[in-house]
């Protein structure tokens, strides 16, 4: 027999985090590992279970979680972003909630290329007179 399973994929920066959910009781598995052992700090942890306190489906559904790319921030971000797109397969009634909360809408902000004749993307070489 067939478990029902929902797929979403989320993205952040450089980061792409493949989720799946299955109906189960709230645990959340990143990369084969806890979230409290994936990540160190509690802000990213919350992040990541945004959309499933928002629609209060915690201990509804179990996260399966493939993670890659970017750093510990857009890894949480991407998390959050595909749960809630799964969240939105498994039913569509919710999606006023994450609308509302702006968990659909994929982030657009990406590091600025290096500019030529700059150290950094904006930063240019000190000026001196002489």
């Amino acid at each position: 027999m067939a478990v029902a399973q929902f797929w979403g994929t989320g993205r952040r920066k450089t980061s792409v985090a493949r989720v799946r959910l299955l109906p189960g009781n709230g645990k959340v598995t990143i990369n084969d590992r806890d979230i409290d052992e994936y990540f160190n700090y509690e802000t990213l942890k919350v992040v990541a279970k945004e959309p499933l306190t928002i629609t209060e489906t915690t201990d509804k559904y179990d996260v399966f979680v493939n993670v890659h790319g970017g750093g510990f921030t857009g890894q949480a971000g991407a998390i959050r972003h595909g749960i809630a797109r799964a969240l939105l397969e498994a039913d569509a009634e919710l999606r006023p909630l994450l609308k509302k909360a702006g968990h659909l809408t994929r982030d657009p902000r990406m590091v600025e290329r290096k500019k030529y004749g700059l150290k950094k993307a904006r930063r240019s070489p000190q000026f001196s007179k002489r």
